[in-house]
């Protein structure tokens, strides 16, 4: 379960609220889940029942108490005991290729305004993934190497997407040969 080791990994650099995470998750190239709250939250109490994560509620006037939430010494040795073992794969799954892979019941229209729709969304997150990696906001950067490296993670996503809009317009081009 990555999404508890990217909790403590966050929570190792600042303490945060569940709500703070919740949106890091929602605006990070690196951190793809659906930041829904039953994910953090739950994570989140988790981690605290097995003491990697401490809870300080803070008080608020005109406001619900915050649960500020810091990585303990247990949270960190587990934390250093995943980043020392051997990394996993990545995924590589699409439910657009899928998808695509059973369109032939469309006619060359359908086909190529799904690839078109397709084209235009890509476009559109490459720009969003750019715009957040020149943000920078949300990472660390606590040394020279730590930068580096969250940097070649968001190069890495967006080079990811290029790749996927550069596959789409060639298909795209090629169907059209069969109109």
């Amino acid at each position: 379960m990555a999404i508890k080791y990217a909790i403590l990994g966050f929570l190792s650099w600042k303490p945060f609220t569940g709500y703070e995470l919740k949106k890091i998750f929602a605006d990070a190239l690196s951190f793809h889940w659906s930041g829904n709250n039953n994910q953090i939250y739950g994570t989140l109490v988790d981690l605290h029942r097995t003491e990697a994560v401490s809870i300080e509620v803070q008080q608020q006037e005109k406001y619900p108490a915050r649960k500020l939430y810091t990585i303990t010494d247990q949270g960190r040795r587990e934390l250093r005991a995943w980043l020392i073992s051997e990394p996993e794969l990545p995924i590589l799954r699409s439910i657009a290729h899928i998808q695509f892979a059973w369109t032939e019941g469309l006619d060359g229209t359908e086909l190529d305004n799904l690839f078109a729709s397709y084209e235009r969304m890509i476009e559109a997150q490459v720009l969003m993934c750019r715009e957040t990696m020149e943000r920078g906001n949300l990472e660390p950067n606590r040394s020279a190497r730590e930068h580096l490296i969250w940097r070649s993670i968001n190069e890495y996503h967006i080079a990811f997407y290029e790749n996927e809009l550069s596959w789409t317009k060639t298909l795209r081009t090629r169907l059209k040969e069969f109109a």
